[in-house]
């Protein structure tokens, strides 16, 4: 990599992810995004990177004192101790037009007081990272576009021979939106943010333009939490190919395997769709639970119970998961859908996957899923890329579909993953003799053999129990069977 092909690294793991290791060295970067986006977050993490290596950093703060930049730093606990923070906040009479001033290269003109002091104080300090905040103060200053294009190109002209990485940082408050910076910097970041109709936040970022630069394209997911920004970047699945085994993972109950043809074979998907309260989650458990016996490592994402209740009902049924919790062999991780944006959730299954080795991963329910998406279309398209990046991790993944209703026609199901799954396990209820009944079938298999039998299913007395073929009835899956009349 030659010298002007050097990254700075952002101080945002999955923004350098995302920018194919930072920004390129000495370049002039814009970063856009509404108030309250975390643009001063993310500038910030981007100097103490470049202090935590022993960089001479600066920010320049055009609209905030710097009490109030402290505030920030502070309410993140951050040590700004190698951070020179410098003020060009403009006096009250500098607004008036007979007093706006424009800054040029020092050669082409005189430069106010004020922004010969910051330039002197780059001369003198000499930074190889600095942050401009905000345009909006110079866009207001110039008067006029042409004064601010030259503006921005006097600043762009004055860096390139300091070998300096400037980022500005611009809030977008002018009524339209301007591409002038746009068009001059190396580099730009938009960062959005929306308020949905309940929850909290979604935020998400995207690179519009990194000259010569590859980087991974469209919308990605971040969060601002206590230490900065935390960015999700949009998972490819193309770009995680590796070498992985087909074996077969059993879930300890001998019809329930015979079912699946020998159990879940690693590298596909399982959809085990049913009423609610059939025993879905329970089989998705029992996988887990018997692969956790093997000393293999397996995840599950609830959205709909939570842990102390799976743990106790479970228990309640011979399946000790919270022991294998405790044994670090199983991570249960509770998801509030109005809280984990889809990003956040990809990234963690992608964290449990790559960091734990899980060999199972659990997805508990779709329908929780379902309600974390702005768009059912949505949920479909990250689904496909979740499961093909499992797939091609040799991970076997569960996903849960609890039908709306009870019994045969007036089920339906919320979204449609059944021609996604490689497997589709179904639970039903049915009426037999004045009592209700469960049954269990595998009605899909992809390149598999599996058994086509419909098969008894209960949990009572302790444990879970998948019985003989009801070869004696039909119409089960209407949920009214008939008893076959006898030869």
């Amino acid at each position: 990599m030659t010298t002007s092909e050097r990254r700075a690294a952002t101080g945002v793991r999955g923004l350098d992810d995302i920018l194919a290791g930072g920004f390129v060295q000495n370049r002039l970067y814009l970063i856009e995004g509404m108030p309250g986006s975390g643009k001063t977050t993310l500038a910030f993490q981007f100097l103490l990177e470049g202090a935590r290596q022993g960089e001479p950093v600066m920010y320049v703060t055009l609209s905030e004192t710097e009490n109030e930049i402290m505030a920030v730093a502070d309410s993140h606990g951050w040590d700004v101790t190698g951070v020179t923070i410098r003020e060009l906040v403009p006096a009250v009479e500098t607004l008036q037009t007979s007093e706006q001033y424009t800054v040029f290269h020092p050669s082409e003109v005189e430069l106010s007081d004020t922004t010969r002091r910051i330039l002197e104080d780059v001369d003198r300090f000499k930074p190889t990272r600095l942050v401009f905040d905000s345009l909006s103060e110079l866009r207001l200053l110039a008067g006029s576009p042409l004064r601010y294009r030259r503006q921005i190109l006097a600043l762009k002209q004055y860096f390139a021979g300091k070998r300096c990485t400037v980022m500005l940082l611009d809030d977008l408050t002018a009524s339209e939106h301007d591409l002038q910076v746009l068009s001059i910097a190396h580099g730009a970041l938009l960062l959005e943010h929306t308020m949905p109709a309940f929850g909290s936040m979604r935020r998400r970022l995207s690179v519009t333009k990194y000259r010569g630069s590859s980087f991974r394209g469209g919308f990605h997911d971040y969060s601002i939490k206590s230490g900065g920004l935390q960015v999700f970047p949009r998972l490819v699945a193309a770009e995680h190919r590796r070498e992985s085994t087909r074996e077969r993972l059993d879930s300890g109950l001998d019809g329930l395997d015979r079912l699946l043809g020998g159990g879940l074979e690693r590298g596909t998907s399982t959809l085990i769709a049913g009423a609610a309260g059939t025993g879905k989650s329970t089989l998705a458990a029992l996988f887990c639970n018997k692969a956790a016996e093997k000393n293999l490592h397996t995840s599950l994402f609830i959205f709909d119970e939570s842990t102390n209740t799976l743990f106790s009902r479970l228990s309640g049924l011979g399946v000790d998961l919270k022991g294998k919790v405790e044994a670090g062999l199983v991570t249960v991780t509770q998801v509030d859908p109005a809280e984990f944006s889809p990003g956040e959730l990809a990234h963690a299954i992608r964290t449990s996957v790559e960091q734990h080795a899980s060999t199972i991963v659990v997805i508990d329910s779709l329908n929780g899923y379902l309600n974390s998406m702005p768009d059912e279309k949505f949920l479909i398209m990250q689904l496909h890329e979740m499961l093909t990046y499992l797939g091609l991790q040799g991970v076997a993944t569960l996903l849960i579909s609890a039908h709306h209703g009870l019994i045969s026609a007036y089920m339906s199901a919320p979204v449609d993953a059944s021609y996604l799954a490689d497997a589709v396990v179904l639970l039903r209820y049915y009426e037999l003799e004045g009592e209700v009944r469960q049954a269990i079938s595998v009605v899909k298999m992809r390149g598999g053999e599996h058994e086509r039998t419909i098969r008894d299913f209960r949990m009572h007395a302790g444990r879970v129990t998948v019985g003989e073929p009801l070869r004696d009835y039909q119409g089960v899956l209407t949920g009214v069977p008939t008893k076959k009349p006898a030869k």
